[in-house]
């Protein structure tokens, strides 16, 4: 039997069996409310329904991502959830808890609001990309500056091969603080991957254990528009072998 892959391994990055690269994404921002379990849900379902191996880790004590996995009909194509949040088991390591299945391909990880400086530095270990959604108004402006910084300085992002993307998200479009966060996002040396809009689709979709992409109707077409462009970037880095 193969062991199951273990997703704090220190150094290096993991490979699923024969070779294949197994891709990491993190959701994070230190602003609560900012999207970023939406975000999350609906990569790990994209990714599933296109055959990818997914795991979706919870390290959010309001385990809302694991709510949305709970939900999810049996007859969509299977994510494996990991309860990160939860505290580790005596007699059982971290590792252990941790694992995922050794032919994992997508790894997409929900975080909290709240961090310290220690927790970041060890969520964003050995991550592939990172994605930070980011709500149209001045005190998510302000909260997303600061953690940007604080990924910059603290995480040491640049001297590694993380790649990170900005999200904006339940945006409407001409709007004050659509034009605000627009100058704010051009003022970064961080693209902004794509823009989320302030729809009902996705409340409709999660209340339903579903991705944007697993709905009918036109308004979900229009929103899997803009979910191109964020998979589109996501999957733009070659798939190299670690």
């Amino acid at each position: 039997m193969l062991a199951a892959l273990d997703l704090e391994q220190g150094e290096g990055r993991a490979c699923a069996p024969g070779n294949r690269p197994m891709r990491r994404i993190i959701v994070m921002n230190s602003k609560g409310g900012c999207g970023k379990t939406t975000i999350a849900t609906n990569l790990a379902s994209y990714y599933a329904a296109q055959g990818r191996r997914t795991a979706l880790f919870d390290y959010d004590s309001q385990h809302s991502s694991s709510h949305w996995l709970r939900m999810r009909p049996e007859e969509r194509p299977g994510i494996h959830g990991v309860g990160a949040y939860e505290r580790q088991v005596p007699g059982v390591t971290r590792s252990w808890q941790l694992r995922v299945p050794p032919e994992t391909e997508r790894v997409v990880i929900d975080t909290p609001a709240s961090m310290d400086r220690s927790e970041l530095t060890e969520r964003i270990r050995n991550i592939d990309t990172i994605l930070i959604p980011v709500l149209p108004s001045p005190i998510d402006t302000y909260a997303a500056a600061d953690f940007v910084r604080d990924l910059l300085l603290v995480g040491k992002l640049r001297r590694q091969s993380t790649r990170v993307g900005i999200i904006p998200n339940r945006v409407r479009v001409n709007t004050r603080s659509f034009h605000a966060l627009n100058r704010f996002l051009e003022q970064l040396e961080i693209p902004a991957v794509a823009e989320l809009r302030d729809t009902q689709a996705y409340v409709a979709a999660t209340d339903k254990g579903l991705g944007i992409h697993e709905l009918d109707g036109r308004q979900a077409q229009r929103e899997r528009r803009s979910w191109r462009h964020i998979i589109d970037w996501l999957e733009d880095a070659p798939e190299a072998s670690y």
